[in-house]
């Protein structure tokens, strides 16, 4: 019993003899496979309004031991294999003479990850994730591994308009003093892929334990930092290369920037406007 396909039947056998209350317990379980497979149990419950036992009594009237190990049906049922960066880069060189161009297999790859994200994403989670960024008193950015530069880029774009979002662990500063100073009004934005940094899936907890809300972009319904974040997103970042790609998460990152920018005061255009013309003061664009 490890597919999702066997947890419905799992629930469709047993259906007719469950009570109201766990019959709403199973159509979330159905409904939701995603969320039941990387989200807490505690952070279900307040979704769905369904009480933690009343999980846990529904995966045994289904014949599972526990709710995780009905958590673990449903963790294997959505997870995808992943292949090492080894193993992928002998098989973009065995397919290196397939006929198609690199460019055409690249772009054909990146163009399905972006349909793919933009038909399934939650855009109600999308605007609280947004609205949240750009509530809090302080943001705090945070990527390991490939995902740094990501945030870096983030970074560069709230400078023009957000002084209160920050980079941690830049030029070998301490990630440990900023989350040490987070609590309920700050959010912390996590990037991290497969394999995922030991260090942004401790960040997520410790920002979670302080009150602060975690948006978490992974790769993974398997992420571990998952069971930590309020809001996650979950791209694709299928490619023909060695490495995953990262388009997706650039048309997600610039898509909160520019909702949060939207949504904003005049003061937000104003400040964009100062920062530009300290730039012209400054030199830094070539005028030629």
């Amino acid at each position: 019993m490890t597919t999702l396909q066997s947890l419905e039947e799992r629930v469709a056998e047993h259906y007719s003899g469950l009570s109201n209350q766990l019959r709403k317990a199973a159509d979330y379980v159905v409904a939701n496979p995603l969320d039941i497979a990387s989200r807490s149990l505690r952070s279900i419950s307040v979704d769905s309004g369904v009480s933690p036992a009343t999980f846990s009594r529904l995966s045994r009237s289904l014949g599972y031991d526990s709710f995780e190990t009905m958590k673990d049906v449903s963790r294997q049922s959505v997870g995808r294999s992943v292949m090492s960066m080894s193993e992928r880069a002998e098989q973009l060189r065995r397919r290196s003479k397939s006929g198609v161009s690199m460019l055409d297999r690249q772009s054909a790859a990146c163009i399905q990850n972006i349909e793919e994200f933009s038909s399934r994403v939650d855009q109600t989670k999308l605007e609280q994730a947004a609205t949240r960024l750009r509530c809090a008193d302080e943001v705090v950015l945070l990527g390991a591994l490939a995902s740094t530069g990501i945030t870096e880029y983030m970074a560069y774009l709230a400078q023009f308009f957000a002084p209160n979002w920050s980079v941690a662990g830049r030029m070998g500063a301490s990630i440990a003093s900023q989350i040490a100073k987070l609590h309920s009004g700050c959010a912390v934005l996590i990037v991290t892929k497969s394999p995922y940094a030991r260090r942004a899936v401790i960040a997520a907890k410790l920002a979670r334990d302080a009150g602060a809300d975690v948006i978490l972009v992974t790769d993974h319904y398997e992420c571990p930092g998952l069971a930590y974040a309020t809001y996650g997103f979950v791209v694709p970042t299928d490619s023909p290369q060695f490495f995953s790609s990262y388009v997706v998460t650039l048309v997600l990152i610039e898509t909160l920037i520019a909702m949060i920018v939207a949504a904003s005061e005049a003061d937000a255009t104003a400040e964009i406007q100062r920062v530009e013309a300290k730039n012209q003061e400054l030199g830094e664009y070539w005028t030629g």
